[in-house]
């Protein structure tokens, strides 16, 4: 896709799902995932993957030049959860942009927040990471995981220009060890990644998504 095309768009819902049953597995057992665990769901839900995503996830780590590694910090997302994340997001926008009709609001939104019906972390699909360096410790990247646009100033969206050479050299270098393991990135967060998803689906031309919502057993 060489424009951005946002979660909301019909596209993405229309394409359909042929969910491969993949169990949800605890990225944190694997243990070769440094797992970023501040502030996260006591139950642990956020560290799970479909197997089939991790599988990729360790792959992607492979290809990353010596001395860099991945740090995860969101994968799963209960259904719930993801519609109280998006009608936030939402309800802040209405307030700050009271003329936007319903569909410019629910578009805006979905730059940030999956539109929950269709949302990559709510299938197990989708990681959120970034890069470390040996001992662990995070890099530059232009801008904290989870940086909405609006207090970025854009500098979310992968391609922003204004950060840092450093920042985007490293984000090439995330970029680069996520492709070769198949993922896709959603344009608008540097961070978040998917694969099986409906959006990895339309990006890459598959005639299904492998992954639809699910719940943690």
């Amino acid at each position: 896709m060489s424009e951005i095309i946002l979660m909301s768009d019909p596209m993405v819902a229309a394409v359909p799902v042929r969910d491969c049953r993949e169990w949800l597995v605890d990225v944190r057992r694997c243990g070769q995932m440094l797992v970023d665990e501040r502030a996260r769901d006591a139950s642990g839900a956020f560290a799970h993957l479909r197997e089939g995503v991790l599988d990729r996830l360790v792959k992607a780590q492979a290809c990353l030049p010596e001395g860099f590694r991945l740090l995860f910090i969101e994968g799963y997302r209960p259904p719930a959860l993801q519609r109280h994340y998006f009608d936030g997001y939402a309800a802040e926008l209405r307030a700050a942009h009271p003329d936007w009709s319903a569909e410019e609001v629910r578009s805006a939104a979905s730059r940030f927040v999956s539109p929950p019906e269709i949302a990559p972390h709510s299938a197990g699909a989708a990681v959120d990471l970034t890069l470390a360096d040996a001992a662990g410790h995070e890099l530059d990247l232009g801008t904290a995981v989870d940086a909405s646009p609006e207090e970025s100033a854009g500098a979310c969206y992968t391609h922003a220009d204004n950060i840092s050479d450093e920042a985007r050299t490293h984000r090439g270098i995330l970029a680069a060890a996520l492709a070769a393991a198949g993922f896709v990135n959603y344009p608008t967060e540097w961070w978040h990644w998917s694969f099986g998803d409906r959006y990895w689906a339309l990006a890459a031309e598959a005639e299904a998504a492998l992954y639809g919502p699910t719940d943690l057993p």
